[in-house]
């Protein structure tokens, strides 16, 4: 792909992803998204098969992004609570650095579940923090009768609950916010997976 198409390609996602934050996925139509972008209508479809296209390649990039950091830290040899500790600091750093990808991931996931089951990272990343909570088990940092895959979901879910609460404006999304909030997240998980007095 020369340079130029995927220049060309990354200016309809972001459009695509203001247009998707602004309007929602099913409120806006792909001439929408080529009117954000500044090009002719016809010219989303040399590029994408569809809106529902676009949306996945929106949910595999980011979800690629998060895959890499995800391995890097499974490969780093931190202890169990660093690893997490940085997890969440990207993950919920994501809303600093781009609301507007993070008000389109967490709105449009849960209403287009067949996107979900194609955009292979997501099983991935879950894949990575059940090994990290695994070795963590095993080198005898959390107790021995952890289920992995569970506190793997436990802790993502805890972190995707506040990125739904400060799209949804629930919670206040500041910068100290996130920090704060990376800090109560891994204190929280930490405790409840530490030996039992």
């Amino acid at each position: 792909m020369s340079e130029q198409v995927v220049d060309r390609r990354s200016e309809l996602v972001r459009a695509a992803v203001r247009v998707f934050a602004r309007d929602g996925f099913h409120g806006s139509r792909v001439g929408d998204i080529a009117e954000e972008a500044g090009v002719a209508h016809g010219l989303l479809y040399h590029y994408f098969r569809s809106k529902d296209d676009v949306l996945e390649t929106i949910f595999r990039a980011s979800w690629q992004e998060l895959v890499v950091e995800t391995e890097r830290l499974e490969a780093s040899g931190l202890p169990l609570d660093g690893r997490l500790r940085r997890f969440a600091g990207v993950f919920l750093g994501s809303w600093l650095a781009d609301p507007d990808l993070v008000r389109v991931l967490i709105r449009e996931i849960a209403r287009s579940p067949e996107v979900g089951r194609r955009v292979d990272e997501i099983g991935r990343v879950f894949a990575g923090l059940t090994r990290m909570f695994e070795q963590a088990r095993d080198g005898g940092e959390i107790r021995r009768d952890v289920d992995p895959r569970l506190a793997a979901f436990i802790f993502y879910g805890a972190l995707e609950e506040i990125l739904t609460g400060w799209v949804l404006g629930q919670l206040p999304g500041g910068e100290d916010d996130v920090r704060r909030a990376v800090d109560a997240v891994v204190e929280i998980v930490a405790a409840g997976l530490a030996e039992r007095a």
